[in-house]
């Protein structure tokens, strides 16, 4: 049955206005028929494609959510940081690592329980900064007190003085480095 409509339409495909005979028509000629079939089959194509590389990209992701014990690297790679970053929180005592033979482990129960401790105690955790004016630079201190950088490296590691830093400067406070490096008056 043939109908008696003419439609002033817009071809889908190439964009020139066309004389539609039915309500549904969405391109001008057979040939722009065609091409806009090719075009939805290659971009069906081109989303699948994209499903099936995002499963390739997520699928090391649930396979590491999965284990029990993970490597520094897939630690990393679980929390995107860096490892560096996580060998920081280790040596705060936040992520504990077990030494197995050659190979570094971490807990997933560890890391899960790193994201469960409240922002407080993360705050409370970090020492309170000292006014600059009451704090030394590491320059300061070598030419006050005379001693080598390698020994008052040692000496703040092993006192576990605060370092604070502002630009490319570490500060330490003065009444710390006094009370350790001072001479004892008998």
């Amino acid at each position: 049955m043939s109908s008696n409509i003419r439609i002033i339409r817009i071809c889908q495909q190439c964009g020139n206005e066309f004389e539609a005979r039915k309500t549904t028509s969405k391109t001008c000629s057979d040939a722009c028929a065609k091409k806009a079939y090719k075009a939805r089959q290659r971009s069906g194509k081109v989303e699948v494609s994209d499903q099936q590389t995002l499963q390739i990209k997520i699928k090391p992701i649930e396979d590491i959510k999965a284990q029990e014990f993970l490597t520094v690297d897939e630690s990393a790679k679980l929390i995107r940081i860096s490892r560096r970053s996580l060998y920081r929180l280790n040596e705060r005592g936040e992520l504990p690592f077990v030494k197995l033979n050659r190979r570094t482990v971490i807990r997933r129960s560890d890391i899960d329980r790193l994201f469960d401790r409240p922002a407080e105690l993360l705050e409370k955790s970090r020492p309170i900064p000292v006014p600059l004016v009451d704090c030394y630079t590491m320059k300061e201190i070598r030419e006050k007190y005379s001693i080598s950088e390698k020994a008052l490296y040692d000496l703040i590691q092993r006192h576990e003085v605060p370092k604070q830093y502002s630009g490319i400067y570490a500060y330490v406070p003065k009444s710390r480095i006094d009370q350790l490096l001072a001479p004892t008056l008998p």
